[in-house]
C-alpha cells in the first residue's frame, strides 16, 4: 500500500534567508510571515531572511522562525496535500499538529516561542549541552550514558536519530568526561554539539512543567490525519495532545521509531517540508527502499510537484 508522510524538521536546520523565495513568490505565504509577525510581536520574518545567524539560533527565537518557515511552505501545497500521516522532529511536532489543524498558527507561533523560552531558560548557559554518538548501537549509547551518569553526572539519551547516531544531553561535566572515553564504549565518535542546553533530557523537566501551564490554556482540535508522537510513536489523540507535548521536552525523541512504525503502517514515500534536508538523511539510512523528498524552496516544490503529479 502507497501512502506518503509529510515530516516537519526540527531546532539545527534553521538557516538565515530561510523561507524567503516562498515569501516573494506566494501570497500565501506571505500572509503566514505576516500573521506570525502580528501574533509575535516582532519581525521574525526580517530575522529568517537576514538573520545573524546568532540570533536564529537563539532558542526562543529558532523555534518560532523554523514554525513559520514550515507553514508557510505547507499553505503553498496544501492544495495537493493527500499525505495519510504527518510527523515531526521535536519542534516540528507543532509543524505537523498546526497543519493539520489541531490548533491554528496565531496558538502554535505564540506557543512556541514561549516553549523556545522555558527550554532555554531550564538550565543556566554553561551547566549543560549535548553530544552525538557516532557509529553505534541503541544499546550501546545507553549503557555508556547510564556509567557516564554514575561516574561523572548526569548523561541521558535524547535523540534515537537513526541507525548509528544517537544524541545525547545532559551535565556539562559528564559530556566533557565522555568525550575522552567514548571509543572504550564501541562508540565509533563523540561530537560534543554546539547547543546551549542539553534538551529532551530529565534537566528539562522544569521546562515541562511551564509548558504544561500553557497547553492548559489551548483547546486542541482533533487532527485531520495521524500524526505521530516523538515520546511514544503512538498516533495523537485529542485528548493527549497537551500531555504529550508537556513529556516531549524532557524525553528522548524516538524518531527511527516514527519512521519504522510510518512505513509498517504503509508509508513510502517522505516529503520534508522546511529547511534543510536533516530528516531525509536520516530516513534514508533507516530505510534505504523509501523515498524522501526535501521542499525548502522553489526548485523542491517544482520537484513535489511533478512527483505528485500535479
Amino acid at each position: 500500500m502507497n501512502k506518503t508522510a509529510l515530516v516537519f524538521p526540527g531546532q539545527g536546520a534553521q538557516y538565515t534567508g530561510m523561507g524567503k523565495e516562498f515569501y516573494e513568490n506566494f501570497k500565501e505565504s506571505r500572509e503566514i510571515f505576516h500573521r506570525a509577525n502580528e501574533a509575535l510581536g516582532f519581525d521574525i520574518t526580517k530575522l529568517c531572511f537576514e538573520g545573524p545567524d546568532k540570533d536564529l539560533s537563539i532558542t526562543k527565537i529558532t523555534q518560532p522562525a523554523l514554525l513559520t518557515v514550515c507553514l508557510a511552505i505547507y499553505e503553498v501545497l496544501k492544495k495537493t496535500d493527500t499525505a495519510a500521516v504527518m510527523g515531526g522532529l521535536s519542534i516540528g511536532e507543532y509543524s505537523a499538529l498546526t497543519a493539520a489543524g489541531a490548533m491554528d498558527f496565531e496558538t502554535a507561533v505564540q506557543l512556541v516561542f514561549k516553549r523556545g523560552s522555558y527550554m532555554q531558560n531550564a538550565v543556566p548557559i554553561g551547566e549543560g549541552g549535548m553530544l552525538a554518538l557516532l557509529g553505534c548501537t541503541d544499546e550501546d549509547a545507553i549503557a555508556f550514558c547510564r556509567d557516564i551518569t554514575a561516574r561523572y553526572g548526569l548523561l541521558e539519551p535524547a535523540n534515537f536519530n537513526c541507525p548509528g547516531q544517537i544524541v545525547a544531553g545532559g551535565k556539562s561535566s559528564a559530556i566533557d568526561n565522555a568525550i575522552d572515553i567514548a571509543s572504550k564504549y564501541s562508540i565509533k565518535r563523540a561530537v560534543k554539539l554546539q547547543v546551549s542546553a542539553p534538551f529532551h533530557t530529565s534537566m528539562l523537566k522544569p521546562a515541562g512543567d511551564r509548558l504544561k501551564e500553557e497547553l492548559k490554556k489551548i483547546k486542541f482540535k482533533n487532527p485531520d490525519r495521524n500524526i505521530i508522537s516523538n515520546v511514544d510513536t503512538a498516533y495523537y489523540r485529542e485528548d493527549d495532545i497537551a500531555e504529550k507535548l508537556e513529556k516531549q521536552v524532557y524525553n528522548p525523541v524516538r524518531w527511527e521509531a516514527c519512521v519504522r512504525k510510518m512505513i509498517a503502517d504503509g508509508v513510502n514515500t517522505f516529503v520534508e517540508i522546511g529547511p534543510g534536508k536533516t530528516l531525509s538523511g536520516f530516513i534514508k539510512k533507516i530505510d534505504k527502499n523509501v523515498k524522501a523528498i526535501n521542499i525548502e524552496n522553489i526548485q523542491g516544490f517544482n520537484s513535489y510537484l511533478q512527483f505528485a503529479g500535479a
